[in-house]
């Protein structure tokens, strides 16, 4: 992990703290890394808290604490101190985009899931709207694949603005999408613009991209490598969304937003397609272990595409 790749990475932890409303504050549009310090730990560290302290109106240390919270684990990271008033310290590890890209192959489509809700207990009322029924049967998923208790029976109301489910009209998948992908309390998508072939249309660039995805790995076959994260590749925005994969569904199962895992795979799907270029040799270059460890990036992009899009209902098709 370069510098630049952990200032993007404090970032992304700023910005799912700010998203998650922990921290009150405007996203810095850059985090400033450096070498630790004589009394510091590890390689690194960051002494943005002390700058979101008073925008935050809460103390440095305690803004330090919710940035490690979001940054234990993530990619590259191997652990995350806190030092003096509030610095970040951070000791990186080697190999972890293979860590992940692992991580991601032996979990399938469960990559992301776990026990953080495990203990919660939650029963909702039925739904008497079409609209709060999907969005309700989206967040029990959410909620059972934390480890929760979830199911029916109970008074917990998920309050949404109407909107109606047209699948007659638009097909289950842009059906469901116009509901899911707008926050709850907003108007629902308009549907016939989920129906066109552009990347303006956001559910058409998520289930592209998982295509994508097949066809490198259809592509590589034929030109004789299959996947396997060899050596360390570059590509932070693509290692950062996969990495904050399982803290979105957590985020979203506790606010009860499906909307935040449908933005997700909106930005997971943007990494993907701007990193695709580079997965296959070109011309007369041969396969090397660049190329078999950026189609097994690829391949764990994939993964994640595809379970996010059945965890809200959607198919993601291998070929459009």
């Amino acid at each position: 992990m370069t510098p630049a790749d952990l200032s993007l990475t404090v970032q992304h932890a700023v910005r799912r703290a700010v998203d998650d409303g922990a921290l009150r504050v405007e996203v810095p549009p850059r985090v400033k890394v450096e070498r630790a310090r004589p009394g510091g730990t590890g390689e690194y560290a960051s002494s943005v808290a002390l700058s979101l302290a008073r925008p935050a109106g809460r103390s440095a240390l305690d803004v330090a604490g919710v940035l490690k919270e979001r940054l234990q684990g993530a990619p590259g990271i191997l652990a995350v101190d806190i030092t003096g008033p509030g610095f970040l310290n951070f000791t990186l590890r080697r190999d972890a985009g293979g860590d992940l890209v692992r991580a991601i192959r032996a979990a399938g489509a469960a990559y992301g899931h776990g026990d953080a809700l495990a203990g919660t207990v939650v029963r909702f009322a039925e739904p008497a709207e079409e609209r709060a029924g999907i969005v309700t049967e989206v967040v029990l998923r959410l909620l059972l694949g934390q480890g929760a208790d979830a199911g029916f029976g109970g008074d917990e109301r998920i309050h949404v603005r109407g909107g109606a489910y047209e699948p007659g009209t638009l097909g289950v998948d842009a059906a469901r999408w116009a509901l899911l992908r707008a926050a709850p309390h907003d108007r629902v998508l308009d549907g016939p613009p989920l129906l066109v072939q552009h990347e303006r249309n956001s559910l058409f660039r998520v289930r592209y991209a998982h295509a994508r995805v097949r066809r490198l790995l259809v592509n590589g076959l034929q030109l004789g490598f299959a996947p396997s994260y060899e050596t360390d590749i570059h590509a932070p925005e693509l290692l950062g969304v996969l990495g904050d994969h399982p803290v979105v569904l957590l985020a979203a199962a506790r606010h009860r937003a499906p909307d935040r895992v449908a933005r997700h795979l909106e930005a997971t799907a943007d990494a993907l397609l701007a990193f695709q270029h580079t997965v296959l040799p070109l011309g007369g270059e041969k396969p090397s272990a660049a190329h078999r460890s950026r189609l097994a990036l690829a391949e764990a992009a994939g993964t994640v595409l595809a379970g996010g899009l059945a965890l809200l209902g959607i198919s993601a098709p291998d070929q459009i």
